[in-house]
């Protein structure tokens, strides 16, 4: 007896999910697996999300203690669509080779595998990263380029797309990179649909630098202690090196070489880093009109203001405070 034309069009929409597979490990993020299966189930009629472990079955214990249950092993990579491969603390163990192996032959038959924050030295493990750009959380950047050198390590990004290959900063990254596919693969309408169930922002662009602290670096103890405390609290004034050199009762030459030896960076460097610094304390924390908060910062206007948080940030003063301004009580 032929399908009603009902059920023709349920096997229909079924064979033309997406099929996305969340992978499950001891020690794997919650967040970062539930933020995946979260985008993605948010487009049921796009996507069918699953959730898989080398071994169903058999309680996992997360990053944060909560447990878990694949109910669908690796097999399930094989007909994955999209792989998504959470992080861990345990950075530098070793993943299991069973894993390694389902994960190069999904790749190999042509699905996109794509990991959040930390999920990127499982693929570099795999050799899946080798030769390619890869991002990860700014606290372990310098790892991931130090333990797989032939992986070309971006720090300063959101997420990185190359080829079937995507990874993405930390944590919340992650729902940028997981919205992405999703715009990628259904187009904006859905994305931004998914985006507003999610009360978040329908899209920050990949090449968006990752928002890391700097703390302005500082020695104690010595004549440059108190250089570092006067020019911290006068921001606003011209701190030229000669000055600087001045006031902590030195040449212009023996204090430069103080200065990078205490810091690494050269004082018009670390003038700039503790303006920056400043001036995104006030951007979160006050509603201060922008051209003056470059004035109190000592950045003279708004444009210059501007120039160093597109060079260094990757956004302006605006799209900062937007981001990050702190909710009225």
């Amino acid at each position: 007896m032929p399908n009603s034309p009902a059920a023709a069009g349920r096997s229909r929409l079924s064979r033309d999910k997406r099929v996305v597979a969340v992978l499950a490990y001891d020690g794997v993020n919650a967040f970062e697996l539930g933020l995946a299966v979260e985008v993605f189930g948010m487009a049921p009629d796009q996507y069918r999300v699953m959730v898989c472990s080398e071994r169903p079955g058999r309680p996992l214990l997360a990053n944060n203690g909560l447990r878990i249950i694949a109910d669908i092993g690796l097999r399930a990579l094989a007909r994955a669509d999209t792989i998504i491969v959470p992080g861990s603390l345990e950075i530098l163990e070793s993943p299991p080779a069973t894993l390694l192996d389902a994960l190069r032959r999904a790749h190999r038959r042509g699905a996109r595998v794509a990991s959040i924050c930390a999920g990127a030295f499982i693929l570099a493990a795999a050799g899946l990263l080798d030769g390619r750009h890869a991002t990860a959380h700014w606290a372990h950047t310098e790892t991931l380029a130090r333990r797989y050198p032939r992986v070309q390590v971006d720090a300063n990004v959101l997420y990185v797309e190359d080829g079937n290959i995507m990874s993405s900063a930390g944590r919340a990254a992650g729902l940028d990179l997981c919205l992405h596919i999703v715009r990628r693969d259904h187009g904006a309408e859905i994305a931004n649909r998914v985006a507003q169930r999610l009360v978040i922002a329908p899209h920050r662009d990949g090449g968006q630098a990752q928002f890391i602290p700097q703390p302005v670096r500082k020695t104690e103890g010595d004549a440059l202690s108190s250089v570092f405390a006067w020019a911290q609290r006068h921001l606003d004034r011209d701190l030229t090196i000669a000055g600087l050199a001045t006031r902590a009762r030195m040449s212009r030459r023996t204090f430069i070489r103080r200065f990078e030896d205490a810091t690494g960076i050269s004082p018009g460097e670390w003038v700039v880093q503790a303006r920056v610094s400043k001036a995104r304390e006030l951007l979160e924390a006050t509603e201060i009109p922008i051209e003056r908060v470059a004035t109190e910062t000592g950045f003279g206007s708004a444009d210059a203001m501007r120039h160093h948080f597109r060079s260094r940030l990757g956004t302006s003063p605006a799209l900062y405070r937007a981001a990050f301004r702190a909710p009225a009580v």
